[in-house]
């Protein structure tokens, strides 16, 4: 009986010995030659590389040396979904000193907004030293005047006009409120940015005040651009005209909505483009899309009555407030189907744009205005 409890006393010895050794050997230790080894038994955390996440590897890559991400390289579009060849790298890296960075369509807030979500989960650096370039080219092409061009360095053609069009200028500020909110994803960036996006923030919604569109003493709308330095309304494209917008002007409203203390002068520009907005709404139509055979495109648009509808136009003339349809030729139609068929199919000439404004946003901004409470 004595000799089997020792052997199974071995046994149990044995057993946490090995254990023992077995924990010694997982546990990784940093040596140093010649030191001595007392001092180097504890585990030493080694370096990870960073996470990496490939829209974000992309974006990186397509980042021009100016800070800001071109919508297009030639006549094919920035794609983060296609796969990007190690040629594909190579020949985009060394596009880096183009001039073709811009807001339009998007571009440049749509990478920030990624790059800065993309730090938030990954913790890589490079994600959050591109969010914070982009951001610093936002604030580099901003005119004194609080307006944005188009494009930034590139001012050729209509580019360096204020540019409200496709809600270019709109989606800029709201990214630099949202930095200067210290909002997610924006509030782990260069705190520095943050006193720099609200004066641009502060100097945008001035120049919106002073951009909207005034009619013996009433302000109305907005244009989609604007002449940089008179502040004036300005044609772009042929079929872009100087006129009112019945859709960008939607989005501009609902910027200043977000105003948290808005001033009397804040308050009015918004009231007037609302009432502006239900006056010129075309009651009683609709706009269509219909097979069209015979026509170039094989498809057309058409306005059309229909009892309860509610359609707007997207130009309105200045000093009328009559809709206007442009085509290529640049001249002024008062008629749809008068313009080609081109542009009909092509381009959105009426829509919907300001009826959720209308029916639920400013009941709701009026109620929080009234109450005080934050937007």
């Amino acid at each position: 009986m004595l000799r089997l409890l020792l052997l199974l006393s071995g046994l149990a010895v044995t057993a946490v010995g090995t254990s023992c050794a077995r924990q010694t050997l997982t546990a990784e230790t940093v040596s140093t030659p010649g030191a001595d080894p007392a001092t180097t038994a504890n585990p030493v955390a080694q370096p990870q590389a960073a996470l990496q996440d490939s829209t974000a590897e992309k974006m990186l890559v397509y980042q021009r040396a100016v800070g800001g991400w071109p919508k297009a390289v030639g006549s094919a579009k920035v794609d983060y979904k296609h796969p990007m060849s190690a040629a594909d790298r190579a020949r985009t890296l060394a596009d880096k000193n183009r001039n073709d960075a811009t807001i339009d369509n998007n571009a440049t807030s749509r990478e920030i907004i990624y790059l800065a979500q993309a730090y938030q989960k990954t913790n890589n650096p490079a994600y959050r030293q591109g969010a914070e370039n982009g951001i610093r080219y936002l604030l580099k092409m901003q005119y004194a005047n609080g307006g944005f061009p188009q494009y930034y360095p590139d001012f050729s053609n209509y580019r360096h006009q204020i540019t409200y069009n496709d809600n270019a200028m709109v989606r800029v500020l709201q990214v630099l409120r949202e930095v200067g909110q210290q909002k997610a994803p924006y509030n782990g960036l260069d705190a520095a940015l943050v006193p720099q996006a609200k004066a641009a923030v502060e100097r945008g919604i001035d120049c919106i005040l002073k951009t909207q569109y005034v009619r013996q003493g009433q302000p109305t709308a907005w244009c989609a651009q604007y002449d940089e330095k008179t502040l004036q309304p300005a044609k772009a494209r042929a079929f872009e005209l100087a006129s009112l917008s019945g859709d960008e002007s939607v989005e501009i409203v609902r910027f200043l909505m977000g105003v948290e203390k808005p001033s009397p002068a804040v308050r009015k520009s918004i009231e007037s483009a609302v009432a502006w907005f239900q006056k010129v709404k075309l009651t009683g139509y609709t706009m269509k899309e219909i097979a069209a055979p015979g026509e170039p495109t094989g498809r057309d648009r058409v306005i059309v009555p229909e009892a309860g509808a509610t359609l707007w136009a997207r130009f309105y003339e200045l000093d009328t407030d009559r809709p206007i349809y442009v085509g290529r030729d640049s001249k002024v139609h008062y008629q749809l189907s008068e313009i080609e068929n081109e542009r009909r199919a092509g381009y959105l000439y009426a829509g919907t744009w300001p009826a959720k404004l209308l029916e639920k946003d400013y009941p709701a901004w009026q109620k929080r205005v009234s109450t005080g409470e934050k937007p």
